[in-house]
Formats: C-alpha cells, sequence, structure tokens
C-alpha cells in the first residue's frame, strides 16, 4: 500500500493505541505494595526492595525475576502460598489506588476518539504483576495487558516459578508485538517475520506511549524515534522530590519524551488535554 493510499483510507480504518505502564503511571507507587506486601508480613517496602537490589547484584541476576523469586520465596516462608494464586493476586490488585480521573478515562477518551474517526486500543506493558493489573476496575478497558506472570502447579495451585519477566529492555518486544498484532507472549516466530511497516496491525506513528519512570525509558525512545508520541507521567504527589524533578529534567535533556505531565487523568487536566492534541494530530495526518 502506497503512502498516498494510507493517508486516503476509509476513516473507519484508522486505528491508534495508547500504551500504559502501570506501575507510577496509572496508579500510585508499586502495585505489590498495595495488599500484596503486607500480606505477606512485608512492612518495610524500601527495605524490601534494597534487599532485592542487592540479591540482584550478588548473584549478577535480573532484578524483575529476583523480586519475583523474592515474594515466591517469602510466602513459602509465612506459609501464606495462596496469596500469589491468580484469585487472590486479583483481589490484591483491587486495592490499588488509581490516580484521579483514571475510572472514567477511557470511556471519555474513546468518545473523543470515535468523534474523530479514530478507533482508539488500550494495552498495558508493564513490569507489575499481571495477575495483579486484571484485578483493578479498569482491565476490561484492555486490548491486552503484558505483565509478569507465574508458572503454577496443577495439582497444589501454588506458585512454581516465574513465567513472565518484564524488564525495561524486554519491554519493547511487546511494543513490537502490538505493531505486528501478535498478542500473546509465546509466538516468536511471528514477532521477529518481516512485515512491510504499512500493512502492520498498528503503526508505530499511531501509538501514544505513557510512562513514568526508568523502566519505560527504551520503550519511550523506540515509540518517538519511529514517528510516535512518548508522554512521561508524573506523580504529583511527589513532585517536591528532588528525584522526581531530576527523572523529568533527564527525560526531557536526554530527548527520550515528547511531553511530560502530572498524573491527573480527569477531565480538562493537563494529560487529557495533551492526549486529545495527539490524537487530533494522527487524524489530521491520516487525512491529509
Amino acid at each position: 500500500m502506497t503512502k498516498n493510499k494510507m493517508n486516503t483510507q476509509n476513516l473507519d480504518d484508522i486505528k491508534a493505541a495508547l500504551i500504559y505502564d502501570f506501575d507510577g503511571t496509572l496508579a500510585e507507587g508499586n502495585c505489590a505494595e498495595h495488599g500484596l506486601l503486607p500480606t505477606l508480613g512485608i512492612t518495610n517496602a524500601k527495605e524490601f526492595w534494597a534487599t532485592v537490589k542487592k540479591e540482584t547484584e550478588t548473584r549478577n541476576a535480573d532484578e524483575i525475576l529476583t523480586y519475583l523469586g523474592t515474594l515466591a520465596l517469602q510466602a513459602r516462608v509465612v506459609k501464606k502460598r495462596e496469596e500469589l494464586t491468580p484469585d487472590r493476586l486479583k483481589c490484591h490488585g483491587n486495592t490499588i489506588p488509581l490516580f484521579p480521573g483514571v475510572l472514567d478515562w477511557f470511556d471519555r477518551i474513546n468518545r473523543y476518539a470515535e468523534k474523530l474517526n479514530v478507533q482508539l486500543q488500550h494495552y498495558i506493558v508493564s513490569s507489575g504483576i499481571e495477575e495483579m493489573i486484571r484485578g483493578t476496575p479498569i482491565a476490561k478497558h484492555f486490548k491486552y495487558i503484558f505483565g509478569c506472570k507465574y508458572h503454577y502447579d496443577m495439582k497444589t495451585g501454588y506458585v512454581k516459578w516465574p513465567a513472565v519477566s518484564i524488564n525495561y529492555t524486554t519491554k519493547t518486544q511487546y511494543i513490537f508485538r502490538i505493531n505486528k498484532g501478535v498478542l500473546n507472549y509465546y509466538d516468536d516466530s511471528k514477532v521477529n517475520e518481516y512485515i512491510e511497516h504499512n500493512k502492520r496491525s498498528m503503526p508505530f506513528e499511531r501509538m501514544i506511549y505513557l510512562g513514568d519512570g526508568d523502566t519505560d525509558i527504551p520503550c519511550m525512545r523506540l515509540v518517538k524515534d519511529q514517528g510516535g508520541c512518548s508522554v512521561a507521567v508524573f506523580d504529583e504527589k511527589k513532585w517536591n522530590q528532588p528525584s522526581s524533578q531530576t527523572k523529568i529534567e533527564k527525560l526531557i535533556a536526554e530527548d527520550r519524551v515528547n511531553y511530560v505531565v502530572p498524573g491527573n487523568y480527569a477531565q480538562e487536566s493537563q494529560l487529557d488535554v495533551t492526549v486529545k492534541g495527539i490524537l487530533r494530530k494522527i487524524s489530521r495526518k491520516c487525512r491529509a
């Protein structure tokens, strides 16, 4: 398909994607800290993450795998292995505090996109635990949720080992899966298959990536460099912390993002207006 043909396509065929990190982007803090860690007897989250980091360095290992393994070990130690089953993880997910405006964000932004003749799809690409995200009241809005997962013993139902670990670099794999329409974890052949850019399921230039931290930088840069838009989201409650401001300064200085906005999804918020503007640009370019 030529560029002219793509631009003059039926407007009903225009698709765009909002791709979100979860922790610190749609919700406050790390999702495991809400409900799950306290239930497993971990009352000092800062100390827990420091231990995970130390173990990662000591073992020369992957931090996300170390984190998932440490949770599984703690569940065995305190004899609460059932807390890591899918049903219990979903229950813990329901306790995660979401940012202002998130609950009605999806219906509102979908209606706005429809007025622009854009079919909007929502995705999660997160280092958080997938089943916890599925337990939130917003899970129904996502076309697909990519997150960390456990493999379970068929007889006992308890965790055996991590099945999926998503870290800062592996996150980019899932951007390509969305780009090519390969919405699963296992099919490497299809995601590596060569497909002409104008025949891919979700073009990069119609992607909007929203993330908050270091684990999002490769995705932010990938989407931005490929013609899409990357939006850095920050927690308004933490704005006065020097570390938050330094992180945002670096994202801008190193040309990683297109926009920086507070994590407030309410109508007429800066984030709301920014995303609407990007959607208008996508619609305009497709009609040019």
